[in-house]
């Protein structure tokens, strides 16, 4: 299979993952703790592939300074645009509970809790592309941190959704429609980096990496630790000693 397609397909199956989610929280109801948990242990996987993968191969591939700036680029971006996507309704997107803002509360919310999941979905994409352009395949440890993440995602900003009062319609589409954003974003990452010299990639895996880490500390482990509190940091640190195991088998 040629690289652009298999960037193009572990994009999407990454991205499927949200539709996973959302689908089993509308069909049954899912206990907070249950989703909370989940959500913990997605972060700690994520934050793992973040520490051995993204960020240590950038390194590697440009040096620190790109690796740094790109970073740094990636945290301030993500928190800017957060922060003005909060102000318009989706400041709560990955809740279950009923704190996401309606149409009545807030005008113009679904369509800033749409930007806001593309906003999450998009940078984990982008290094999916990325890390075929070093290995020339997906790196196991970041599909699986992207996958796992997305699954607790799926379910815990779709229980809000339904709570709030969204169609089945407006949850759907928006999933499947990151969904397939992801894929392109995945294949837009490679495409784009393909002849791209080693600075620039890394750059660029930097600054999804560090948008990223700024979802997960803005987004994710919120939500996770609004349920269980002290065993948040026990859950996330399982969650990054499995993608550690993974990433020294894989590598």
């Amino acid at each position: 299979m040629p690289l652009w397609t298999q960037a193009l397909f572990w994009g999407t199956l990454a991205g499927a993952a949200l539709v996973l989610g959302a689908a089993i929280s509308w069909k049954w109801t899912i206990p907070p703790k249950i989703v909370s948990s989940i959500m913990a242990f997605g972060a700690g996987v994520l934050i793992s592939a973040l520490a051995f993968d993204l960020v240590d191969e950038a390194r590697e591939g440009g040096g620190l300074w790109p690796t740094v700036g790109g970073f740094l680029a990636g945290a301030v971006v993500y928190v800017s645009a957060n922060a003005l996507l909060a102000r318009r309704g989706a400041k709560h997107r990955k809740r279950s509970g009923g704190m996401q803002s309606t149409e009545a509360d807030t005008p113009g919310s679904g369509s800033a809790i749409a930007l806001g999941a593309l906003l999450d979905g998009i940078p984990e994409s982008v290094v999916l592309g990325l890390g075929l352009l070093s290995g020339g395949a997906v790196s196991p440890t970041v599909l699986a941190a992207v996958f796992i993440s997305n699954v607790p995602e799926g379910l815990s900003s779709a229980a809000g959704m339904k709570k709030s009062g969204r169609s089945a319609g407006y949850v759907f589409g928006v999933w499947v429609g990151i969904a397939l954003m992801s894929g392109m974003a995945a294949l837009l990452g490679y495409l784009t980096m393909e002849n791209a010299p080693g600075e620039l990639v890394a750059f660029i895996t930097a600054i999804a990496a560090g948008a990223i880490l700024a979802m997960l500390a803005d987004t994710m482990i919120p939500e996770a630790f609004e349920e269980h509190h002290f065993l948040t940091g026990l859950i996330a640190a399982l969650g990054f000693l499995a993608a550690f195991i993974i990433s020294s088998y894989g590598g």
